[in-house]
């Protein structure tokens, strides 16, 4: 055999080595895109309302587009600090006091990202290692199953019972052990609108404190409650101020989802340790858009009470088209969505009903199974979102009505 024929076959087998790696890496193979973002690209194809991805198709206040222009022409266009514009800090800190009870230091305990999605995988990142368990409560919303993958850790799923979406006390002990590094909530809870009271929200603190757990608290509809429900912060309960991670963004409270911006409050030793995974990350949100923070923290008392009148409307407007359909559903206590029965209706999945739902409806909204482990466990549900104006929503009512 030729040294030229010897080299030939080397190279081939080079090359079928290299043919036969795989170009995707192991995590990404693990979860799909989100389901959520999907759904509303299909409202687009098919001219469909889109009562499924959760944002407002309303203005946000005028006050906050002329705080971002003004900041816009003040030349407040560059690098801002990479944890946050000092002013909005700041202006977080002494919100955070008024309305969590909450003593934070805006140079040690506060950091700005680019959304709440960002805080969340920017926070898993920092602290949590490859093969630690973290603790996922299901129904959950949909970034969390992936965030705990893309840190490495082994997600250890909960449940939340329905009609109260509350978890067994001995199965939530039975879920921490030495491995479990974090628990991720969410309240108010997304997509069941639960609102965790504060025996829930001590019992589950007793756990963390007992086994040096972390909490990530993603509070960002901690502005949007119904029926006299009261948010508690996580980082209020006693003896949690440096076990919690909170998560909250101007995105739901302010009607600027497409600002990303977001924020986190945690202790100095795990604000640290943030900050460097987020600069690497994002480097920082938004400058001007930060700086038009400040006036949204700074809203007055009559923003808020307006806000829970407006969005109790329009749970009502939604509610009640879902009577006249004829269409059971669990109703929401906090955050501007409502979970639905849809197993009457006799489609095999929830992805079979959406679909029809889309296309020959002409209404948009998001298939249960996206917010379980297991995805049959969401086939007769679907989530209606209803952030929307009252003539979106009777729009919708005049296409829903062809499902009685």
């Amino acid at each position: 055999m030729s040294t030229t024929q010897v080299d030939g076959d080397k190279l081939q087998g080079e090359k079928s080595e290299k043919t036969q790696r795989k170009k995707v890496s192991q995590k990404a193979g693990r979860f799909t895109e989100s389901v959520i973002r999907q759904m509303s690209r299909l409202a687009k194809e098919h001219q469909a309302i889109n009562l499924a991805q959760g944002f407002p198709d309303f203005p946000c206040p005028m006050a906050l587009k002329e705080a971002a222009s003004k900041a816009l022409f003040e030349d407040i266009n560059q690098y801002p600090v990479t944890w946050g514009d000092p002013k909005f800090r700041q202006a977080i800190a002494e919100k955070s006091g008024r309305y969590l009870g909450l003593n934070l230091d805006p140079e040690k305990h506060i950091t700005v990202t680019c959304g709440s999605t960002e805080a969340m995988m920017a926070a898993m990142l920092a602290v949590v290692d490859p093969g630690d368990e973290v603790i996922v409560l299901e129904p959950f919303y949909e970034n969390y199953g992936p965030d705990a993958i893309l840190a490495g850790a082994i997600p250890r799923y909960v449940t939340l019972h329905p009609p109260a979406w509350t978890f067994d006390e001995a199965e939530l002990k039975k879920a921490f052990n030495s491995k479990t590094k974090a628990i991720i909530l969410n309240t108010p809870h997304n997509p069941t609108g639960k609102v965790f009271t504060k025996a829930e929200l001590t019992m589950i603190a007793e756990l963390c404190q007992h086994w040096g757990v972390l909490v990530f608290t993603d509070e960002i509809y901690e502005h949007i409650l119904y029926d006299g429900a009261e948010h508690v912060a996580m980082a209020s309960i006693p003896g949690m101020e440096d076990l919690t991670v909170t998560i909250n963004a101007l995105s739901k409270t302010y009607s600027v989802t497409g600002w990303r911006v977001g924020y986190m409050l945690a202790c100095e030793e795990l604000t640290d340790a943030i900050r460097k995974v987020h600069d690497f990350l994002t480097v920082a949100a938004a400058a001007p858009l930060q700086r038009a923070g400040v006036t949204a923290m700074n809203m007055p008392q009559s923003y808020y009470d307006e806000l829970t009148v407006s969005y109790t409307e329009k749970r009502t407007a939604m509610l009640q088209i879902l009577d006249e359909v004829g269409i059971p559903y669990y109703r929401p206590e906090g955050a501007y969505y409502t979970l639905a029965d849809i197993s009457k209706f006799g489609f095999d999945t929830d992805f079979a009903f959406t679909r029809h739902l889309v296309k020959d409806i002409g209404v948009a909204v998001v298939p249960g199974s996206s917010f379980f482990r297991n995805p049959e466990d969401g086939y007769g549900l679907v989530r209606f979102c209803f952030s929307k104006t009252q003539e979106t929503l009777e729009a919708a009512r005049q296409r829903l009505i062809k499902l009685k």
